[in-house]
């Protein structure tokens, strides 16, 4: 049904899926508009060509990567964390925890201010994939699988953000 609507809308205002589910005004962070053409309208046979074997499973298939394996689960260092696939930035060093989980998890998304994610590069989607309810964390601005958040986290949020590394790209913070 979701589908059907998504196709409707898209044929009425003509433009792509993103920018008529979130409207075409610019918020800075994550809009379709800072997108290249190209990226918002990569098929499968070019994300592939775009990402390794491992990065395109998680981000364009819903993957996981296996516990404890990824190059972020122990990452100290101060800086910002992208999207693997179109370079939004997505969660701040500043808000990474050890969870004991096995992979890497932030407390807060970048750019949210408490429960308002709606100027983050994050959006939230029911996953009922696993035959329970879980939150799905994905990038707002490409779509790409990231991970799940959970209500198990440090406070003030009580939020875990549990994402695969493979989904990131490190930028360290510039002295």
């Amino acid at each position: 049904m979701a589908s059907l609507l998504r196709s409707l809308l898209l044929r009425l205002f003509r433009g792509s899926p993103r920018q008529v589910m979130r409207g075409s005004a610019g918020s800075g962070c994550g809009d379709a508009e800072s997108l290249t053409k190209d990226e918002r309208t990569l098929t499968k046979a070019e994300w592939q060509k775009k990402l390794t074997p491992e990065q395109f499973y998680v981000t364009r298939e819903k993957g996981t990567e296996p516990p404890f394996s990824g190059i972020y689960l122990n990452t100290k260092e101060p800086g910002m964390y992208h999207c693997v696939c179109c370079d939004s930035p997505l969660f701040s060093s500043e808000k990474k925890f050890c969870s004991g989980t096995g992979w890497p998890s932030f407390s807060e998304a970048h750019g949210a201010l408490g429960s308002d994610e709606s100027h983050s590069g994050i959006l939230r989607r029911l996953d009922t994939s696993s035959g329970s309810a879980r939150t799905e964390v994905i990038c707002k601005q490409c779509e790409a699988h990231l991970g799940h958040v959970f209500p198990d986290g440090p406070g003030p949020s009580g939020q875990r953000f549990c994402i695969n590394s493979v989904a990131l790209k490190f930028k360290p913070s510039k002295l």
